[in-house]
């Protein structure tokens, strides 16, 4: 339970009824396994975490760069019985081949002590500050992890021959650009995206209930969002975020070079992008790219069961294991 229920903090937001905190002591992420690093980019410092074979951080290796999802949380989240994981794959193999590295969101505290909350409502309802406000969208996201990646890639003991950008669902299109990035990442991991942008999901969920309203609403939140692409209120998906993370990336996947793991659930809202996707790289017979559909998964890689989305089908190391092997990070089963 600990394991997937991690899955739906970071990933699905999900809120439930918290009882009391109680305090523990602070935690650093050392205790955990963790370096953590303070890189500058531009004024503001950024939080990294690299998480080593121990023993071996300082030993060249090829690095896995993690790009997070949408939520505003802690990258470190932990109780009286330790952290939760922060990776949703399990990351005790690729250690003996790769170092990886995550980078917090801005402006959002590096850990967070949930004993005795529900983390889903502790984040999941709680509005950030103005701090991450003014930098949640896809530009500085992507022009910051250009100038991380540059950054990591002159350390010692980063292999920079070997550099794997991967991300989940909104981090996913952060990937999408990196990749297309000249000579910044070796490979790319897109999971859960969707290359006609986020507008296109949301649009599939509303046809999918026949809810017309919620159909109009998307189009009128795309028509204000186009009309005013840096207005940023900090009230939800505001047009600013909406623009970037709205637009169709499908341009900017076509003009990547280097090898791409698509991997995507065939019941995820994102579906009929990703199925375009593969059909314009064979109109185009662009052979760099690798497709990999998951049948009956959702957007998270779960089941279903009933007709509901099983939460005890815990797949993502599965998919983990599948695309660290097609990116060179453990070696091939026989």
């Amino acid at each position: 339970m600990r394991i997937w229920g991690l899955i739906l903090v970071l990933q699905l937001g999900l809120a439930a009824a918290a009882s009391a905190q109680t305090a523990l002591p602070r935690r650093t992420p050392a205790e955990f396994g963790f370096r953590h690093l303070v890189v500058m980019y531009g004024r503001d410092s950024v939080d990294v975490l690299v998480l080593s074979q121990p023993g071996e951080e300082k030993q060249k290796k090829p690095l896995l760069f993690w790009v997070q999802g949408s939520l505003p949380t802690p990258l470190v989240l932990y109780d009286r019985q330790g952290a939760f994981p922060v990776f949703p794959f399990h990351p005790k193999a690729v250690l003996k081949n790769c170092h990886l590295v995550i980078v917090s969101k801005p402006g959002i505290p590096l850990m967070a002590d949930v004993e005795g909350r529900d983390p889903n409502q502790m984040f999941g309802r709680t509005a950030p500050p103005p701090y991450y406000c003014a930098r949640n969208y896809l530009d500085y996201f992507v022009q910051r992890d250009v100038a991380l990646l540059r950054y990591i890639k002159k350390q010692p003991w980063v292999d920079k021959s070997h550099v794997v950008a991967a991300g989940h669902s909104q981090g996913s299109t952060i990937v999408a650009h990196l990749a297309a990035v000249p000579g910044l990442v070796s490979h790319a991991v897109y999971l859960s995206g969707n290359s006609l942008g986020q507008l296109m999901s949301m649009l599939a969920e509303s046809r999918q209930r026949e809810d017309s309203v919620a159909a109009v609403a998307t189009f009128q939140r795309w028509q204000t969002a186009v009309a005013h692409p840096t207005f940023a209120d900090c009230v939800g998906d505001d047009p600013r975020s909406l623009f970037g993370f709205g637009t169709a990336v499908l341009p900017m996947l076509l003009r990547v070079q280097v090898p791409v793991y698509v991997g995507y659930g065939t019941r995820d809202r994102g579906v009929a992008g990703n199925d375009f996707l593969r059909l314009e790289c064979i109109r185009l017979h662009k052979t760099n790219f690798t497709f990999r559909e998951y049948p009956g998964r959702e957007h998270n890689f779960f089941g279903f069961k009933g007709g509901q989305i099983n939460y005890d089908d815990f797949y993502w190391d599965r998919v983990g294991d599948e695309f660290l092997r097609w990116a060179g990070l453990l070696p091939n089963s026989k």
